[in-house]
């Protein structure tokens, strides 16, 4: 059920409003091998609590199975979960992982943020 849209820098893979690039979707299967999580019945469970500098923060861990009322995004091998009242805030986001001189981990492209500070992980929506 997923489409994947070729880029010059990487390939984005995209399920009904959730959009994992090939680097995420590593670092992700990475993780879950390391933590030994089962992708049969574990996943990312993605997620906005209130807090942080502008309001809103994410939220990302794994999840041993999904919730009752999860979204539930496949990418290969890989499952999101999110919770329906993250969803109104991530809906169209891009999951990346970025690797510079000042910042390594998950990366929230967000079109649903109208400000974020500068630590990257909180937003206003």
């Amino acid at each position: 059920m997923s489409t994947t849209t070729d880029s010059p820098a990487q390939t984005i893979t995209s399920a009904k409003g959730i959009v994992v690039t090939d680097k995420a979707l590593e670092r992700i299967k990475s993780a879950m091998l390391k933590e030994n999580i089962s992708p049969e019945q574990g996943g990312l469970r993605v997620g906005v609590q209130g807090g942080g500098c502008s309001g809103l923060s994410y939220n990302i861990r794994f999840d041993s199975q999904p919730r009752e009322r999860d979204r539930i995004f496949q990418f290969g091998d890989v499952r999101i979960f999110v919770d329906p009242k993250s969803f109104i805030y991530l809906h169209g986001m891009t999951l990346d992982y970025e690797e510079t001189l000042m910042h390594q981990g998950f990366a929230f492209k967000n079109p649903n943020s109208q400000k974020s500070c500068g630590c990257g992980t909180s937003f206003t929506a």
